[in-house]
């Protein structure tokens, strides 16, 4: 009374696929390229004491100060009454010069006093440099293009002689 259990059949290895046999050479091709490459570059790494610190973007404090102060400027114009010399326009008018001007100065000292604080909390840490040097055949093609300009030279345009 034994129940037997069928056992798998071993199955024969399949051959990858054709595509993925093309994958695999790219990728060989692409690390003999990796590794000429690196052997061409000559890097060299020095570590450094660098001080990070966050900072505000002043021209964003500004900007939200010249709007909080139109706010403050278009309230102002309706707080009181009208003037019978000037009407609601013109006096929204002069008070929004004078309110944005005041905004963004105040939100640039804001921003100032916040970057203080932040510099009082800056860290130093140690930081790797990296520097890459490059094999000068490469630096004598490049002579070929016109000063300034840094594009690679694959996209550079072709200089016909």
């Amino acid at each position: 009374m034994s129940e037997s259990h069928p056992q798998p059949e071993p199955q024969p290895e399949e051959e990858p696929q054709p595509e993925v046999r093309l994958a695999a050479a790219d990728a060989e091709a692409d690390r003999q390229v990796a590794d000429q490459q690196a052997a061409e570059e000559q890097a060299t790494v020095t570590e450094a004491a660098v001080r990070v610190q966050r900072s505000p973007r002043y021209f964003r404090f500004m900007i939200t100060g010249a709007v909080v102060f139109a706010v403050v400027a278009l309230i102002l114009t309706y707080s009181f009454p009208e003037n019978p010399t000037y009407d609601r326009g013109a006096v929204f008018g002069f008070l929004l010069a004078i309110c944005a001007t005041i905004g963004v100065a105040i939100g640039a000292l804001v921003a100032l006093l916040i970057d203080r604080a932040a510099t009082r909390r800056a860290r130093t840490v140690q930081a790797d440099r990296i520097d890459v040097r490059l094999p000068d055949s490469e630096n004598d093609s490049a002579s070929d293009s016109e000063p300034g300009d840094t594009r690679p030279s694959d996209q550079r345009p072709s200089v016909d002689s």
